[in-house]
């Protein structure tokens, strides 16, 4: 946690490598991506280095949650979009490209050909109550 010295978002929040500042508290920063998917496409991150979401403490994840409106109203407003997807990809696998926890929020609007490649399925007879099991005994709830 902290610093990484290798983290293109670390050196963002140092000052080592510019960026468009739309957003700042003593905790978290914003800026414009350097390859939106449209213009007005904007990260928002905490100033320490987290990898991943499952490492933020608690109170900084409620920072990153608290800021959320106010700046996908702003992000809305700024680029006269529709409206706004708000995504944050962990791991590989799911599309994260830099390891620094961040959260896109992407302006939308229709016709924009930006979209998702869901393939819902379904569960096997009794897999979601082995599923809600597990959160069960992981979070005591």
């Amino acid at each position: 946690m902290g610093e990484s010295n290798d983290c293109v978002f670390c050196k963002i929040v140092d000052g080592q490598i510019p960026c468009y500042k739309v957003f700042e508290t003593e905790e978290l920063l914003a800026f414009l991506d350097i390859g939106p998917l449209s213009a007005g496409h904007t990260l928002l991150l905490p100033k320490k280095h987290y990898a991943a979401m499952k490492e933020l403490p608690d109170s900084l994840a409620g920072s990153l949650g608290q800021a959320l409106p106010q700046l996908a109203g702003a992000v809305q407003t700024v680029s006269k979009s529709e409206g706004v997807n708000i995504l944050q990809n962990n791991g590989r696998c799911a599309g994260q490209e830099v390891d620094h926890v961040h959260i896109h929020i992407i302006p939308r609007f229709d016709g924009d050909g930006l979209g998702f490649r869901w393939k819902p399925t379904s569960y096997d007879e009794g897999q979601a109550d082995e599923i809600c099991s597990r959160f069960a005994e992981i979070t005591g709830k």
